[in-house]
Order: structure tokens, then sequence, then C-alpha cells
């Protein structure tokens, strides 16, 4: 059973581990969050949003078709507020910043930046350690698009570390994991309450941490 870091009766919130897709695959037989969380809970449940396969950390799924209409107008509405732990290659010189580079989709899924025909897109950072070779950082993607902490962190010439989408694929396979992490949700309930989810870093991010710590 997936770990559930929050639950009520609209939404839950459970905590994915890295290297598991939230929907199915086009591989046949691969194993999915949803497969997994509607086969333990014998119902229909409702994908509000995705993080990557290789990204660890928080995702919600709606209870009821209600719930997902709400969840889904937050997220339309900008209204969720969600914070990543990255470490990226290279040092990042401001302490803050922020990404406003336009993102589309080329070919075989590799989403880029393209100024003339990318959707709006906003990523906020902020950098918390620094270490020889890396940087973290706890990143705001503002937007949701596809891919975007990834190819904004590319664009800066700073892709993070372990990914095999964006940066030198000779370097990245070096690395034991992809070092971003969906650390906590913030978003207001359908009461007025407000809730914050968080989940923490999982033993193999930590692990890969110590690794690129040593390596300074």
């Amino acid at each position: 059973m997936l770990p559930i870091l929050f639950e009520n009766d609209e939404m839950l919130a459970i905590d994915k581990p890295e290297g598991l897709a939230v929907i199915p695959e086009r591989a046949p037989g691969a194993p999915c969050v949803m497969q997994q969380l509607e086969a333990a809970r014998g119902g229909r449940q409702y994908v509000v949003h995705r993080i990557d396969k290789d990204v660890s950390g928080v995702l919600l799924v709606a209870k009821t078709a209600a719930a997902h209409r709400y969840l889904n107008g937050l997220f339309e509405a900008r209204r969720v507020r969600k914070t990543y732990l990255a470490v990226v290659h290279g040092h990042v010189g401001a302490a803050q910043g922020r990404v406003t580079a336009p993102i589309r989709q080329f070919g075989s899924s590799r989403m880029g930046v393209d100024t003339r025909n990318g959707k709006p897109s906003l990523t906020l950072y902020r950098v918390t350690g620094s270490f020889g070779r890396f940087t973290e950082v706890a990143a705001h993607p503002v937007t949701g698009r596809r891919h975007q902490l990834r190819v904004h962190f590319y664009h800066l010439g700073h892709p993070i570390v372990g990914d095999r989408w964006y940066g030198e694929v000779e370097v990245q396979r070096a690395f034991p994991r992809l070092m971003l992490h969906a650390r906590s949700i913030a978003l207001a309930l359908p009461d007025g309450s407000t809730v914050h989810i968080t989940s923490p870093p999982p033993a193999t991010f930590k692990a890969a941490l110590v690794e690129l710590r040593a390596a300074r």
C-alpha cells in the first residue's frame, strides 16, 4: 500500500516513490499509482495533478467527482503552493530567482524553452545550500507545465542532478536518481481551512545527497 500523508472525505495525499508512474504507461503491465490505489480501495480515484515518474513526494488524489472539480479549480487558479527540493549542477549565484521562459513540447515528449511558441511558465526558487559542484534549491512552480522545473533549471545552465532527459547523458547516468522531490503542497479546503502536506525526503534522496556533499 502506498503511504498516505493526508486524508479526509474529499481527497488524499500519497507519498509517491520515485520510479512509479502516476497513470498507466505504454508498457503493458507496468505498475502505476492509480492502479495500485484503486485496487487497494476498491473504487474509482481521480487524478488531480501529476509528478514525473522519477520524482518522489506529495501527490494529491481526489476521492469524488466533486472534489476533483474543486481541486482542479484551485490548480487552474494557481491557488496551490507546491514546493520541491532539488539539487542542481553548478554554483547558482543568486540567492533567489524567477524564471519566466515559455515552455512547449518538442519531439519524443521532450519539453523545452520556446520564446515564440511556448506557453507562459513561471518558476520561483531560492538557494538553500551550496557545496562543491552542486547547489541545493527550494523551487516553486507557479504554473504547471510538464517537466517545468527540469526544463527551467536546464535553461539556466544548471540541470537537475541525475536528469537523463535534460543535461549531458553520460554525466547524468553517474547519479543513482533524479534529485527532485515534491516536498510539500499547501491549499485551502472546501470548508475554508488551510492544509499543508509535507513529504520527508526518502532514503534514496538522502543517501544520494550525502554522496554529493562528500564529492566536493
